[in-house]
């Protein structure tokens, strides 16, 4: 067999290129086989007035996701704060409260509920080992019983318990009975706490990149050169002995020694695999199912909340739109408020009529900010799970029992193919350094193999 490189890489986004970078940086020749028209996966840029950007899909970067933050430095783009001045606004029981600091004034009951519980989570999280949870003592206890039924269990009061499906259907993009209490446990220790998910500053969504993490999958794609092929779907991976041979759309076919998938685990099912892939890899991609964001976006002539004292964070129960933040490029102007759809309320949201949906988005950011933020000058959604290839959004999730029985197979080699993406991250998982780490990593599988 001739090889046309050293490895092939399936999958243009954050992991896939960070893969294809780490293997040419080592000196081995590597082609990346790219279904969209573009690169970066779940993440996207869209262009709005004066050259300016949004994001639309994953955006941020925090502390201790260093990875991502070296591959940024490493190309030349900047990050900025995420706006956070002013006071954030929690919307619940029909009453709009403003507050400072990550937990809103609410009664004594209700706070002390929502502290004891957060230390429990972290406390669980804190015995998961992340490269594998399925070893931990109580695994198995853990991951029988869903996020739900803990919740049940262990809160009081029926506002926290609200307020904790709210922010997990942001989180995960999905209902806490959708979850194993041994993934939220694993979620939390990969990034290290609860409240480095949920915050601004010192949190998750404390920085953005200059021109977007567009600007940074551009920079890495244009390096690759001619190894980067775009419109190029693998619809089958064959393996023998002397290595892989990809098969794409319009007759496209490419042989190299070893083959990197960086795609969400059940996309894979849609490739064809030669020999077929094991039986109990082909039900983790049946067990792993996509959460289910929508991702809203309205543009203003400027940021007005900010003259009103907000930071243009808010927490809101009532839906479709839960979780709203400032999303101004870096000058402030013209004014972007996001706002997130998840779960179950994403589920109803898109079985509404697009003039519907932006109504619907409008009148929630209205009921936060006032009658202005009805006036947007644009409307941008974009609903993750009818993206044909990446199926769903933020983040693919394990059901009761998916841990225990499928965990040990999400990085494991099968033969010459290798794993990659964000679900397959041991620190970040979910997030963009999550899927650099993943494609570091499989990079190095890849080199020590050949």
């Amino acid at each position: 067999m001739n090889h046309d490189s050293d490895v092939i890489v399936v999958g243009a986004g954050f992991a896939g290129l960070s893969a294809a970078r780490a293997l040419a940086a080592a000196g081995a020749t590597v082609t990346v086989l790219e279904a969209r028209d573009r690169v970066g996966g779940r993440t996207e840029n869209v262009e709005i007035d004066g050259g300016e950007v949004v994001e639309v899909g994953g955006q941020w970067i925090g502390p201790s996701q260093d990875r991502i933050a070296a591959l940024a430095a490493a190309v030349g783009v900047e990050t900025f704060p995420t706006h956070a001045e002013g006071s954030n606004l929690l919307r619940l029981d029909d009453r709009l409260r403003r507050y400072s600091g990550t937990i809103p004034r609410l009664g004594p009951l209700v706070l002390l509920d929502i502290g004891r519980t957060l230390r429990k989570l972290n406390r669980l999280s804190e015995a998961i080992d992340p490269e594998a949870p399925w070893q931990a003592t109580r695994a198995q206890r853990l991951d029988a019983i869903s996020f739900a039924a803990w919740i049940e269990r262990t809160m009081v009061t029926s506002t926290a318990k609200r307020l904790l499906r709210v922010a997990g259907r942001t989180i995960w993009g999905a209902e806490p009975e959708e979850l194993s209490l041994l993934h939220v446990a694993f979620y939390l220790r990969s990034a290290g706490s609860f409240e480095m998910l949920t915050d601004v500053e010192g949190g998750a969504q404390q920085d953005r990149f200059v021109g977007g993490p567009g600007a940074v999958c551009g920079r890495v794609a244009e390096a690759l050169g001619d190894g980067l092929v775009l419109d190029a779907a693998v619809e089958r991976l064959e393996q023998s002995g002397e290595g892989v041979i990809a098969r794409a759309r319009d007759g496209l076919e490419l042989a190299a020694r070893r083959a990197i998938v960086a795609v969400p685990p059940p996309l894979t099912a849609a490739i064809d695999f030669r020999p077929t892939l094991p039986a109990a890899r082909r039900q983790l991609a049946q067990r792993m199912p996509q959460g289910w964001l929508i991702k809203t976006t309205a543009i203003y002539p400027e940021p007005f909340w900010r003259a009103d004292g907000l930071s243009g964070e808010a927490l809101n129960e009532h839906g479709p739109v839960t979780t709203t933040f400032d999303n101004s490029p870096p000058g402030g102007s013209p004014g972007a408020l996001v706002g997130f759809v998840g779960g179950r309320d994403a589920r109803a949201f898109a079985r509404l009529g697009a003039s519907e949906r932006r109504a619907a988005v409008l009148d929630c950011f209205a009921s936060l900010f006032g009658p202005r933020a009805r006036a947007a000058e644009r409307y941008i959604e974009r609903d993750w799970a009818g993206e044909r290839w990446s199926g769903g959004g933020p983040v693919c999730n394990f059901a009761p029992g998916g841990w225990s029985a499928y965990g040990d197979l999400l990085r494991e080699p099968v033969g010459l193919v290798h794993w990659a993406g964000t679900e397959t991250a041991t620190s970040w998982m979910g997030y963009i350094d999550g899927a650099v780490s993943s494609g570091e990593r499989a990079a190095r599988e890849a080199l020590a193999a050949l």
